[in-house]
């Protein structure tokens, strides 16, 4: 998994997997998901991210066991 900040375009992508991208969806205004050809979410990008990220610039990652 993957996640980057773009500055310049103010947008937040997080990419799941590399794969070729079938379709894309805005599922909410600024909030686009593509899908590969086996319909799974592949990538998930969200616009103007500065307004729904506190600090662009630091994550916090956890993995945890279910």
């Amino acid at each position: 998994m993957k996640v980057n900040y773009d500055p310049e375009s103010d947008s937040l992508t997080i990419v799941f997997k590399d794969s070729r991208i079938k379709e894309s969806d805005e599922v909410r205004d600024g909030v686009i998901v593509d899908f590969d050809y086996d319909d799974t979410i592949v990538r998930i990008e969200i616009l103007n991210a500065s307004n729904v990220v506190h600090n662009t610039r630091e994550m916090l990652f956890a993995v945890g066991a279910s």
